[in-house]
């Protein structure tokens, strides 16, 4: 029953091994602009205002806002392609510091990724809840948290069946949104064409007026400021490098193409909607967006047979906005836990976190980035303006530390690239752009919340040092215990098949991808019980985790290393006189393929005794007990309640 209700809400399960899987996975062009670029590109919902906002008084100078908009999001997203360039399996942010500037630079942009579509999450379906409320009754605005809360507990849903359903799903709603918004920006500055003529003298003469009143240093700083404040415009350009390894083939060609469809369709509508503000003379309105006040302006006169059109186009509007911005959000439940899991590969998370479920998603990333949402809404009341300042913090510092790298990069191998000056040149006013932005938003908001986001940063990243430092440790002292195995007879060894007696007494060892860990328990058996069991049979799984199944060198390893440990196992036995035998499987969930293995074992060697190892630790702990699996545990529970013996026996680490 459970199974049943398991598979009706998550779907099937998917065979990793299966030619058809990696196409059902994998996104075209299309599908990643609508999946990965919805990120960016609902931006454009939240990141203007922002910065509109910020200019207070001196609204004349937004043009130039709506210009430098577009030209920041031209530099970072052709910088970015560079990234996928240089890392076609994806990775993004984190793999170009860990790469290009040293390991703890990588934990560091890493940290800041994974803490950014979290504020992806939570700001993206804020702002979507704030636009449905534009247009409801003043007194309903006590249930926006809830709602928000509902949409990601719907999506954390919809991500763990998967990503095509989850960007099917959504397909229309961003659509809807591309469609009207382009419509309304082009009518609008249509319908107030004359105005353009006025907009860049009265924007000289605010300039000129700025600068002759404050100086240029004022001038600047205001519009810095402003466009810091909407640095939550760039956010998410970043998610399609991140996930390279999603796409179709060929994937580089892929991403790229995905890049400037995400590119054009920002920097049209970020641009476009700072205009509008500037043409139509937008103020702010209590419980309303200036996007929401601004469609309301363009459509006032519409009518039809006396009926005013505003009140039935705008909600529509607002809703596909808000569709989007839901779009954005699952956003960061893609490009978040591929995050999470390329830095458990690289051991700053826990292993468990590059897992995947039967759907081939991570699922616990997954989980790990709906409940951090959570929090994220009820500590921070979802109240947008606080939660950009958090958002363009963290998305800045990895923007900053991958175009530094970048320009190393190219400044390193200048003399083998033919065009390395160009791409030097563009990442290095990139880096100017970002830093600078970075830095403004930390100095002008650090006590308005600036101090929180680099709080949980930090905090994240100390994590990830405790974590790799017992990972560390720990590899080191099995290094050390295995040692002592190494004066030990592994010859190859021909048994006589036909001599083996299936009804013997049979040690089943389930045995981890650690040489160590199964060596130490076959010796345990033969000391505990010498001369007993005849038969040696060895039972093992690889775990197809979010990078096996991305690299097809990995996969590759992975299978020949567990293979050569296998062959020693048996080639051991064998020396001593002992028949042996392995079972070998691959899945992504390690528990339930050890479960078939161990029925088929126990159906061919009637009297076996299924063996264990479990890791003890001199100060066990909560690390320790998380960091580490429990399979052995687990399957002495399933085994016993079948009627079958287990025994775990323990290796002191």
């Amino acid at each position: 029953m459970f199974l049943k209700i398991r598979n009706f809400l998550l779907g099937n399960p998917l065979d990793p091994f299966n030619k058809d899987t990696r196409r059902h996975i994998s996104l075209v062009a299309f599908l990643a602009w609508v999946g990965l670029g919805a990120d960016g590109i609902s931006s454009s919902c939240y990141g203007p205002e922002e910065a509109f906002i910020a200019l207070g008084t001196h609204e004349e100078l937004a043009i130039y806002l709506a210009i430098a908009t577009a030209f920041t999001v031209f530099i970072i997203s052709y910088a970015y392609v560079q990234v996928i360039e240089l890392f076609p399996n994806g990775g993004g942010g984190y793999r170009v510091a860990t790469r290009l500037l040293g390991r703890y630079a990588g934990l560091v942009s890493g940290s800041a990724l994974i803490i950014d579509y979290v504020l992806t999450i939570a700001i993206s379906l804020a702002s979507g809840v704030d636009a449905i409320f534009s247009f409801l009754p003043l007194h309903w605005q006590g249930a926006k948290l809830i709602t928000a809360m509902i949409l990601i507990v719907l999506l954390s849903l919809l991500n763990l069946r998967g990503m095509k359903e989850s960007i099917k799903f959504l397909m229309p709603i961003f659509l809807g949104f591309i469609v009207t918004h382009i419509f309304l920006i082009i009518y609008g500055i249509f319908a107030h064409r004359y105005g353009l003529s006025g907009l860049v003298p009265q924007a000289i003469t605010e300039t000129n007026e700025m600068k002759d009143s404050m100086g240029w240093l004022f001038l600047f700083s205001v519009f810095l400021k402003a466009l810091s404040m909407g640095g939550g415009t760039y956010t998410g350009l970043e998610a399609v490098s991140n996930n390279v390894n999603t796409l179709s083939e060929p994937r580089v060609r892929t991403a790229k193409l995905t890049m400037f469809m995400v590119a054009v369709s920002l920097a049209f509508t970020a641009g476009g909607i700072i205009l509008l503000y500037l043409l139509w003379g937008v103020n702010k309105i209590e419980g309303q967006t200036l996007n929401a006040t601004t469609f309301y302006l363009i459509t006032q006169d519409w009518n039809y047979n006396g009926i005013a059109m505003s009140d039935f186009i705008v909600p529509i509007v607002l809703m596909l906005e808000a569709g989007l911005l839901v779009v954005a959000a699952n956003a960061g439940f893609l490009a978040g836990p591929n995050v999470i899991a390329n830095m458990a590969y690289d051991e700053w998370m826990p292993k468990s976190f590059s897992s995947l479920s039967s759907r081939l998603v991570v699922k616990n990333g997954i989980l790990f980035m709906a409940i951090a949402a959570l929090v994220t809404l009820i500590i921070t009341g979802g109240s947008v303006h606080v939660l950009v300042v958090l958002y363009s913090i963290n998305v800045f510092i990895t923007f900053s530390m991958s175009l530094l790298g970048l320009s190393i990069y190219w400044f390193r191998h200048r003399h083998r690239q033919e065009k390395w000056l160009s791409k030097f040149t563009i990442s290095v006013i990139g880096l100017i752009v970002c830093s600078s932005i970075l830095l403004i938003t930390i100095f002008e908001k650090f006590y308005e919340g600036g101090w929180i986001t680099l709080l949980i940063t930090s905090i994240f990243i100390g994590f990830g040092l405790l974590i790799r430092r017992v990972y560390r440790r720990f590899k080191l002292n099995l290094m050390q215990k295995e040692s002592e195995f190494y004066n030990y007879e592994f010859l190859p060894t021909d048994p006589n098949p036909s001599a083996v007696d299936k009804s013997d007494p049979t040690a089943a060892i389930i045995v981890d991808q650690s040489f160590g860990s199964g060596m130490n328990c076959l010796l345990e058996i033969k000391k505990l019980f010498p001369g007993v069991f005849k038969n040696f049979i060895f039972v093992t799984v690889g775990e197809v985790d979010s990078n096996t199944m991305s690299e097809e060198k990995r996969w590759r390893d992975m299978r020949r290393k567990t293979k050569s440990i296998l062959n020693k196992y048996k080639n051991y036995c064998n020396a001593n006189g002992r028949f042996a035998k392995a079972y070998i499987g691959y899945d992504t969930d390690t528990v339930e393929k050890l479960s078939k293995l161990t029925e088929r074992v126990a159906k061919d060697y009637p009297s076996v005794v299924f063996f264990g190892t479990k890791f003890i630790f001199d100060n066990e702990n909560v690390f320790t007990q998380i960091l580490f699996n429990h399979t052995p545990l687990i399957m002495q529970r399933r085994l016993h309640v079948k009627g079958l013996n287990m025994v775990i026996l323990p290796m002191k680490i």
